[in-house]
């Protein structure tokens, strides 16, 4: 076990390490270039074609689809998760307040980088004998790059990573946030995970789908809502955290309370890789949840992808972080869950706590759900369709086993084979890149009468 642990760490240190944040931030910064600045030019437009259509009523959807919002929202079930609350807080904890400036900034070159993944996955989508859409890196890497052996790769690690952190990671924060919270014993949390579990993946993509598009509005409003009635009270602070972020992002953060100080590289270098594990832009679980959108063309669902990274890193993670710098918890030498419990429970004495915990509870099933999906789909790929009812039933048991056991093991392994993840993606969507500008420039000379700014 020490050897494997030993092996893991070097890789999860190329991972997640600076030569592949680089290349991951750099292929956002690529394709943004080269759309000309795409999610900065047309971001009013991204709104008013994602969430502004919400409010024109529901449009029926085609056989073995999804609407484009209850893909979306099975996408951000998937995404914003545990790492919006834990994440964040480690970012700040290690790297210091400037940590933030980073995640932002990995978060708006991210956006082209969905973006250019949800548009290839719906372009080379293909459907299953059931008649339902199926889609993601394995197949945008097999129809358009034609490197089946890599597209291989990609599912096979996606397929490992949904028991780990998509399952197995997830359960076991709920049953230890319940316990300390509530009393509640693990096994007991693990059992009513289990079933709740079962009774949405069983039912398929429709009913994640239908589930996902009323849970994650509301885990998000009421997790806003909060984070907003914390920042209320400390209201005054909100100023100096910015003053904070921004200046710590170009020195080095001194040593304060129970903070010991970090660089700016150490700043940079967590920022980013949180930000990164945080919206998943270059992972390439997202867009298999995309790909079952019913969507009159693959760049329209491509705007839900910039709208992704945005609610989950711009707004979301923002949150936690101001909550964190306005109440001081950040330099107080707490880890994780616990910081964030602390920051809300300083503000608001006897709920405070209570909010997180419920706030974990539905981050971290709604990515159990989403994750269900990537892992299924990936498992269809690699094993066909015939035995998907068996990946069903066992990432359920796995969900119970992953509520009474001791996880760091899990956890750094997980850790690695979502960062693994990316290396496959990466090459197939440079390799396409060719046909995300092309799909760009037809869509908009199409839908707006203009030529697209983006070149050929």
């Amino acid at each position: 076990m020490e050897m494997i642990l030993k092996v893991n760490g070097m890789i999860n240190d190329f991972v997640w390490g600076p030569v592949m944040i680089v290349l991951l931030i750099g292929t956002g910064l690529y394709f943004t270039v080269r759309t000309g600045f795409f999610q900065f030019r047309k971001l009013g437009y991204v709104f008013k074609n994602t969430i502004g259509t919400l409010f024109q009523g529901k449009k029926e959807v085609a056989e073995g689809a999804v609407s484009s919002f209850q893909a979306l929202s099975t996408a951000l079930a998937g995404t914003i998760g545990t790492g919006n609350i834990v994440g964040v807080a480690t970012a700040i904890g290690t790297g210091g307040p400037g940590a933030i400036f980073w995640m932002w900034i990995s978060a708006l070159v991210g956006m082209m980088t969905k973006y250019s993944e949800v548009v290839l996955s719906v372009r080379f989508r293909d459907k299953t004998s059931r008649g339902e859409w199926k889609g993601g890196p394995m197949y945008y890497i097999q129809n358009g790059l034609h490197q089946k052996w890599l597209a291989v790769i990609f599912a096979v690690f996606a397929f490992l990573a949904s028991f780990g952190i998509g399952n197995m990671t997830q359960g076991n924060s709920i049953a230890t946030s319940m316990n300390t919270t509530f009393g509640v014993p693990p096994l007991a949390t693990g059992i009513v995970l289990a079933l709740l579990i079962g009774f949405v993946i069983i039912g398929g993509v429709k009913r994640i789908g239908a589930i996902t598009e009323k849970i994650v509005p509301f885990m998000s409003l009421f997790y806003i809502v909060c984070a907003v009635a914390v920042l209320v009270i400390n209201a005054k602070e909100i100023l100096p955290a910015f003053g904070l972020i921004f200046s710590s992002a170009f020195k080095p953060s001194a040593a304060f309370g129970g903070f010991l100080g970090a660089g700016v590289m150490k700043a940079i270098q967590l920022g980013m890789a949180r930000g990164i594990f945080s919206n998943e832009a270059g992972l390439g679980s997202a867009p298999i949840a995309h790909a079952a959108a019913d969507t009159e063309h693959p760049v329209q669902q491509g705007l839900w992808g910039v709208f992704e990274v945005f609610a989950d890193t711009i707004v979301v993670c923002t949150c936690t972080a101001l909550v964190l710098l306005t109440s001081g918890q950040w330099a107080s030498g707490l880890e994780g869950a616990d910081m964030t419990m602390a920051a809300f429970a300083q503000a608001l004495p006897g709920v405070g706590s209570i909010m997180v915990t419920i706030a974990l509870f539905f981050f971290a099933f709604s990515t159990m759900l989403g994750w269900s999906y990537y892992g299924e789909k990936c498992f269809e790929y690699l094993f066909g369709e015939k035995r998907v009812m068996l990946y069903r039933l066992f990432f359920v048991l796995v969900a119970v086993v992953g509520t009474v056991t001791e996880l760091k093991v899990v956890w750094d392994i997980s850790d690695t084979l979502n960062g693994l993840m990316a290396i496959p993606n990466l090459i197939g969507l440079l390799g396409l890149s060719g046909v995300v500008f092309k799909l760009t420039k037809e869509y908009f000379a199409a839908n707006e009468g203009i030529r697209a700014k983006i070149e050929p």
